[in-house]
């Protein structure tokens, strides 16, 4: 997959610092300061690897891109840019499909190892040959597909991840830390607040009611285990 990151930032002075720190980290770089304009690249443009998208932009928000993204049944790496003290932005980018999140003001060279981090794990590190089997489910290794039943479901690549972990698993009660190191890596330096996001938006992908949860359930106090 190519190093290629979309920046999407309407501040011309923001955007020029990470666009260059990106590239001096090895990354290709596409910039944008109207969503509009990165959707429709996006939809025109297969290579990207990594969406770095800002929250707040003069006509659609980024949010609105993220959608669209995941609308395209695309797999890409996505990281909101957040606001300072809007945790409604950060649990919002998640369910609409991101797979993390850097608060403003936010050091660039956090901003760029989360990108190093989300690429690794989009990439992944090469494809096994086996799948993980568990009742109505099927997680394939090789294409990293979720099928229920034989019917596909879309997920992000940290979605999918989770269910690795689950299905690796099965049983057995997760803690949010391990979870988040397995998933996010130990390098993440974000909150437990992304794990339980994320556990959120894959019940709605996978369970028949999300709000009565029979195979994701909730280890109290503690994580979560996957039930067959």
């Amino acid at each position: 997959m190519n190093k290629k990151v979309l920046v999407l930032e309407d501040e011309d002075n923001i955007r020029g610092f990470v666009v260059i720190n990106l590239r001096r980290a090895g990354y290709e770089t596409v910039e944008f300061a109207m969503g509009e304009e990165a959707a429709a690249y996006l939809r025109d443009h297969q290579d990207v690897s990594i969406a770095v998208l800002d929250v707040m932009l003069p006509d659609i928000s980024g949010f609105d891109v993220c959608r669209r993204i995941r609308g395209m049944g695309s797999k890409m790496g996505v990281i909101m840019l957040t606001a300072m003290g809007q945790e409604s932005d950060r649990v919002t980018g998640l369910m609409t499909g991101a797979d993390d999140y850097v608060t403003k003001p936010f050091s660039v060279a956090e901003l760029v190892a989360r990108v190093d981090a989300l690429y690794r794990r989009v990439c992944g590190g090469g494809f096994q040959s086996d799948s993980l089997i568990s009742g109505d489910y099927e997680l394939n290794l090789r294409a990293r597909e979720l099928k229920k039943q034989g019917k596909k479901i879309e997920l992000t690549q940290v979605e999918y991840l989770i269910m690795k972990n689950f299905l690796e698993n099965p049983g057995k009660a997760l803690s949010r830390d391990s979870i988040l190191t397995t998933v996010w890596g130990k390098e993440y330096q974000g909150d437990l607040k992304v794990v339980d996001v994320n556990i959120r938006r894959l019940r709605l992908k996978i369970e028949e009611d999300a709000a009565n949860p029979k195979h994701i359930m909730t280890v109290w106090g503690y994580g979560y285990k996957w039930e067959a």
